[in-house]
């Protein structure tokens, strides 16, 4: 990367860390899912739309492209094309940030150079894909990562996808050598994890925000104090995802008996982001919703049979009754 580049990314970041945890990643920040066009090829047009139409809602800002946006499936060079439609959408609305994702430390390092490059004004960082290994390699893959660019960073936490369960401790250590790693993604389900990571920060100079990384532990992560949500049904309802996690961050009682009854219709859509087809569905409901298709790269195909009945039978009766 250019020196000006360079110097571009590290005023960027000084902006954006601020004395609250985990910023930039704060609030309610979509896992973006990646529009195809009818021959499979990448639509930024799309992806661009998707993005304000997030971002307006009130959004803090979008990640792309993770495990929800196919992630593994795409080149090198449909990430950049991607990365450029999303920044330039997100100018004046809210903050890019760029997945890093690849089976090598040589792949993810280059990601991180482009990204820097692009501007996006974040990253959130990834494991090796089905590296399974002694915590000395994660640890130099993330560090790698770490330090190929000045931006913000988000380390994605999820073992049942990518083997590796990273500790609080493990966290905390890499960022006091690495100042910008500043949040985690947690998604192991694991109450437990979010309050090692949010009372692990007590007396820490450098401290690591956590977000919830599963849809239907939003509420519980608000209220124990977690800084975002990493939200996946945002897709489709992104002004719905936003008042439930406001909502759910107050302590005012008229709130919270909204946010519970907000959450109770809310829930049985959100339990689609946490099975193994939760791409295909969360595009069925936004196909449902007229914000998307359910367009997926193979070998991944839409949902049929009993899975589509059933889904379609949760989708409709949430949406016809809606709250107002």
């Amino acid at each position: 990367m250019s020196t000006t580049k360079v110097t571009q990314a590290a005023a960027a970041t000084d902006n954006l860390l601020s004395d609250h945890a985990g910023a930039p990643f704060r609030g309610v920040i979509p896992a973006t899912v990646t529009p195809f066009r009818d021959d499979g090829s990448l639509c930024a047009t799309g992806l661009g739309n998707l993005t304000r139409r997030m971002l307006d809602a009130g959004c803090t800002g979008t990640v792309w492209p993770g495990s929800l946006g196919e992630g593994q499936t795409l080149s090198f060079e449909e990430r950049a094309e991607g990365w450029r439609a999303i920044s330039a959408a997100s100018e004046g609305r809210g903050n890019a940030f760029a997945t890093i994702s690849a089976a090598s430390t040589r792949d993810v390092v280059r990601q991180v150079e482009k990204a820097a490059e692009i501007g996006m004004r974040g990253c959130m960082i990834l494991p090796p894909y089905v590296h399974k290994g002694a915590w000395r390699e994660y640890r130099a893959h993330f560090e790698a990562m770490l330090s190929a660019a000045p931006l913000p960073m988000m380390l994605y936490n999820n073992p049942p996808a990518y083997i590796v369960d990273v500790s609080a401790e493990q966290v905390f250590d890499l960022a006091e050598k690495h100042a910008n790693l500043v949040a985690v993604k947690d998604s192991t389900g694991d109450a437990r994890k979010l309050t090692a990571l949010i009372a692990g920060n007590r007396g820490r100079t450098r401290k690591v925000g956590a977000l919830v990384g599963l849809d239907d532990c939003a509420v519980e992560g608000a209220r124990m104090g977690c800084a975002g949500w990493i939200a996946g049904l945002a897709n489709a309802l992104p002004a719905e995802s936003v008042q439930l996690f406001k909502l759910a961050q107050s302590h005012d009682a008229a709130d919270i008996a909204a946010c519970d009854a907000l959450y109770a219709w809310f829930l049985p859509l959100l339990r689609l982001d946490t099975v193994p087809d939760f791409v295909q569905l969360i595009k069925l409901v936004m196909a449902e919703t007229q914000t998307g298709d359910e367009r997926v790269r193979a070998p991944r195909q839409p949902v049929e049979g009993n899975e589509r009945a059933r889904a379609l039978e949760i989708i409709r009766r949430a949406l016809t009754s809606k709250p107002k």
